[in-house]
């Protein structure tokens, strides 16, 4: 264990074999650190931090701050995080509003530059969350899920396994496991093909999988009418998970964007016409 005469590191906590505290680290009473993790400098670990071994966590990164809520809460949860994740610069993760919950992260995750994760909030194995992601209160994100810089999750919102969700997103809704999000629209683009090969699913379950998006988003059934049909088409695989994650949504599904057919770009804005209005308000402001 090598701890940099500069870091405070209280007598209270419990430090692993090999752990590596960096100078102006602050590692407050009732923390255990695991084996082998590495602190750089000015890392604040603070009470109610339960952390696994082989972790990195870089510059300025503060774990097991209080919640950011109106109310002050007295006797929060634990932040409990797992082996092996790399936690970079300056990331925030805040410990759970009650005292019986609980704010996790899992095994082998990368949190990029700046992302946080507020109370209350549950991250699986293998997540990515990239440069100044935000994680809402109670926000639960699937294994293998990748979240692209700068995306806004909304408190209570679920990301299932292996989503990829584009920079720059706001999601107000549940994004289903296996599909990607646009960071311009915020909107289901497709399948995740790339993170389902690179997950190790085979081509008949991704064969599925695009089966069973085409009756999710254009079927034109109603909502029970496509879980039925999944039910009963898709009893085994990777599928089932649709159902199940569809079943326990509270808060509507994020909806598919669809370019219309035969066009090359998606039109967002036709530019004539908007600059034939605004030079119609100007006339008639200078009427």
């Amino acid at each position: 264990m090598a701890i940099h005469p500069l870091a405070l590191v209280s007598p209270r906590a419990t430090l692993g074999a090999g752990v590596s505290v960096g100078p102006f680290c602050v590692v407050e009473d009732d923390v255990v650190i695991g084996a082998g993790t590495q602190l750089a400098a000015r890392v604040s670990i603070k009470n109610g931090v339960r952390m696994g071994a082989a972790n990195m966590v870089e510059e300025g990164a503060v774990i097991g701050g209080l919640p950011q809520h109106l109310k002050r809460q007295e006797n929060p949860g634990l932040v409990v995080i797992g082996d092996r994740n790399t936690i970079r610069e300056n990331v925030t993760i805040h410990r759970p509003m009650a005292k019986e919950g609980v704010t996790s992260l899992g095994n082998d995750c990368l949190l990029m530059v700046g992302a946080h994760m507020a109370h209350d909030c549950h991250v699986a194995n293998n997540v990515v969350l990239t440069n100044n992601v935000m994680l809402g209160g109670h926000v639960t994100v699937g294994e293998r899920a990748n979240i692209g810089g700068g995306a806004a999750v909304h408190q209570h919102c679920r990301i299932g396994r292996l989503a990829m969700i584009g920079g720059m997103a706001r999601v107000t809704q549940d994004v289903p496991p296996f599909v990607m999000i646009d960071g311009d629209t915020a909107l289901v683009v497709g399948l995740n093909r790339i993170g389902l090969r690179r997950a190790g699913l085979n081509l008949a379950q991704i064969n599925e999988l695009k089966e069973a998006y085409r009756l999710i988003y254009r079927s034109g059934l109603s909502f029970t009418e496509r879980l039925t049909m999944l039910s009963e088409n898709f009893p085994t695989g990777p599928v089932t998970e649709w159902e199940e994650f569809y079943r326990g949504g509270t808060r509507g599904f994020v909806r598919e964007r669809r370019t219309p057919p035969g066009a090359t770009i998606r039109p967002l804005i036709d530019e004539e016409l908007e600059v034939g209005v605004e030079s119609e308000r100007k006339a008639r402001r200078a009427g």
